[in-house]
């Protein structure tokens, strides 16, 4: 089963929970230039230029987070893409998976703007740039 939760409860999780490990499936350059939490694990769904599924995704998970029974919080720019990963990693057997509602940046508000509305950076938890 995946769980949809907003920002603030997987930042909290993240907290109380030692065995909780944060995936950053967002492309290297978002990464890397728009930010990402602290000690986010980076591991692609999709990259630039051809945009396909990364075909290690899984295994690169598996390699970072061998216990399948530990929770694996996924983030991307919105929710979607991590929302996809986190099937293909229920399929692969991983049992508590936690959709990043939102994502880092949020929705597009009405001038097709992201964090103005909703997202982590929008709800001022903590962050970097490499």
């Amino acid at each position: 089963m995946i769980e949809n939760l907003d920002p603030r409860q997987c930042w909290d999780l993240l907290q109380q929970n030692a065995h909780a490990v944060l995936v950053d499936v967002r492309t290297k350059m978002e990464h890397t230039f728009v930010g990402h939490p602290p000690g986010a694990v980076h591991i692609p769904w999709k990259e630039a230029p051809d945009w396909q599924i990364n075909p290690q995704f899984v295994a690169e998970v598996e390699k970072a987070v061998p216990d399948k029974q530990a929770p694996v919080l996924l983030l991307c720019r919105s929710g979607q893409r991590s929302l996809d990963a986190a099937k293909a990693l229920e399929e692969a057997g991983y049992q508590h998976l936690i959709n990043i509602a939102d994502g880092f940046e949020g929705a597009l508000d009405e001038n097709k703007h992201r964090g103005n509305l909703n997202g982590w950076r929008f709800k001022g938890l903590p962050w970097e740039q490499s």
